[in-house]
C-alpha cells in the first residue's frame, strides 16, 4: 500500500500482513495484523513515528521514497515489530535522531545496538515544536512494557497510542469501519497483551480523559476516527466490574468430566448465570484469553492424568495466573481413576490471583447421582456469590 492520508501532512505508513498467523510464537492471528508507522510533517521538521517489522521494511522504504529528510524517529516501544527497522531508517537518514523515553533508549541499545549519539530522550509531557505542529510525549509505562509512550498531536487532536487500543486485524480500510469485528479483535489483543497491566491502563485512561481525542492511531490494526467505542470498551475491560459469567475451561478424556461440565452448564443457566464453556483441548489461546476478560468465576474441568490435572487444563490455570483477569471466584470439577492431586496442582498454578475458592467437586470414575447433585450445589454457591456481589448480566 501507498502512504494514506489521515490529515494534511499526516500519513499512515507501514504494512498489512494478511498471512501472519502467529505472534511471539504464542498468540494466534486468525485475521492477520498490520505494522503501523506514521509520518508527520511540520514546517521545521519531518517526524516518523515508529517503524515496522524488519521482514517488511522494504514496504516502508518504498513509502518513504519521496521523503528527502527525516529529522526525528519516535520510538514509542522497543519491541521489534515497532522498532526493528530503526537501524535501516537511520542509515537512510543519517541526520535523524531517535526520540524515546530514557528506559527505551537503554532497551534499544540492547536489542538493536543503536549508537548512543543517535538518541534524544524525552520526559513525560515534554513538547516538541516541529513547525506549526506540536508533539507532546506521554509516558505510558506498562502498556505493555515499562518503556512505552504515546504521542499527542495537539493541532489535529490525534493520539498515536502505540500498542494501546490496537488490534491484530488486517484490513484494507484505514479506519475502523467494521466496528464489531475490530472490537472483537481488540478484545483478544487486550486480553493477551494488556490485561495483566489493567491497573496501570486504568490510570492512563483517566489521564487521557484530559485530552480532546478526535483520532486514535495505534501501532496495530485500523485507525479509530470514532474513538468513543474503543475508549468505552477499554474502560469496561480494564476497570469495569466482572459480569455474571462463569468461564469453564475443560478437557475430558473418557466422558466423565464432560458429564459434570454439562451438568454444571445446565445448573448455572437454570440459576440465571451465563456460562462460557471452552474445550481447551481444541481452542486457541486467544479465545481462552478473551473469555477471561469479563468472567466473575473460573471453574476448571479436568480429569486426573499422570497423577495430576490434565496438561491442557493445567495450562488454562497457568494462563489465568499470567493474565490476571478480574475474576473473583475459582473452583474445579473433574474425575479420577485411582488417585491424584489435580486440585492441589491447579491451586499451585494460580498464586497471583486473589480468588475465593469454592469447594471443588471431584468424583471417582463416572459421576453418579450424588456427584451430579454436588455439581448442582456448586452452581447454587456460584449463583449466590454472584448475587451477593451484585454482578450484572
Amino acid at each position: 500500500m501507498q502512504k494514506r492520508r489521515i490529515a494534511e501532512g499526516v500519513h499512515w505508513l507501514g504494512a498489512v500482513d494478511w498471512n501472519r498467523r502467529l505472534f511471539d510464537a504464542l498468540m494466534p492471528l486468525p485475521d492477520g495484523t498490520s505494522y503501523n508507522a506514521y509520518l508527520v510533517r511540520g514546517s521545521k521538521m519531518t517526524v516518523l513515528l515508529d517503524t515496522v517489522e524488519p521482514t517488511v521494511v522494504d514496504r516502508l522504504l518504498a513509502q518513504l521514497a519521496d521523503v528527502e529528510r527525516i529529522d526525528r524517529v519516535v520510538a514509542h516501544h522497543a519491541e521489534q515489530d515497532h522498532s526493528g527497522s530503526i537501524p535501516v531508517v537511520l542509515e537512510r537518514y543519517p541526520e535523524a535522531k531517535v526520540v524515546c523515553t530514557p528506559k527505551c533508549r537503554e532497551m534499544l541499545g540492547d536489542l538493536l545496538h543503536v549508537p548512543e549519539n543517535r538518541f534524544e530522550t524525552v520526559e513525560d509531557g515534554e513538547i516538541l515544536d516541529i513547525g506549526g505542529r506540536t508533539l507532546e510525549f506521554l509516558h505510558l509505562p506498562w502498556v505493555h512494557w515499562p518503556e512505552t509512550m504515546g504521542t499527542w498531536l495537539r493541532e489535529e487532536k490525534i493520539l498515536f497510542s502505540c500498542d494501546l487500543f490496537g488490534s491484530h486485524f488486517a484490513t484494507s480500510d484505514l479506519y475502523a469501519r467494521e466496528e464489531a469485528r475490530v472490537l472483537e479483535a481488540a478484545k483478544k489483543y487486550y486480553a493477551e497483551i494488556m490485561m495483566p497491566y489493567r491497573k496501570a491502563i486504568t490510570k492512563h485512561l483517566a489521564r487521557l480523559e484530559g485530552y480532546d481525542i478526535g483520532t486514535i492511531a495505534p501501532s496495530h490494526g485500523p485507525v479509530h476516527d470514532r474513538p468513543a467505542a474503543i475508549l468505552d470498551a477499554y474502560r469496561d475491560w480494564a476497570a469495569g466490574e466482572p459480569r455474571n459469567e462463569v468461564l469453564l475451561p475443560f478437557v475430558s478424556m473418557h466422558g466423565s468430566t464432560e458429564k459434570m461440565v454439562l451438568r454444571l452448564i445446565g445448573a448455572l443457566a437454570d440459576r440465571g448465570v451465563r456460562v462460557r464453556p471452552v474445550d481447551v483441548s481444541v481452542t486457541s489461546v486467544g479465545k481462552l484469553a478473551a473469555e477471561m476478560v469479563d468472567c466473575a468465576t473460573i471453574v476448571i474441568g479436568t480429569p486426573v492424568v499422570l497423577g495430576g490435572a490434565h496438561p491442557t487444563a493445567a495450562y488454562a490455570a497457568y494462563l489465568a495466573n499470567a493474565l490476571k483477569p478480574k475474576a473473583r471466584f475459582v473452583s474445579v470439577v473433574g474425575s479420577y481413576g485411582w488417585g491424584g492431586r489435580a486440585i492441589e496442582q491447579i491451586d499451585r498454578l494460580m498464586p497471583s490471583l486473589k480468588l475465593e475458592t469454592l469447594e471443588p467437586v471431584v468424583c471417582k470414575g463416572d459421576p453418579d447421582e450424588e456427584a451430579l447433585r454436588a455439581v448442582d450445589d456448586l452452581a447454587e454457591r456460584i449463583a449466590a456469590k454472584h448475587a451477593e456481589a451484585g454482578l450484572a448480566s
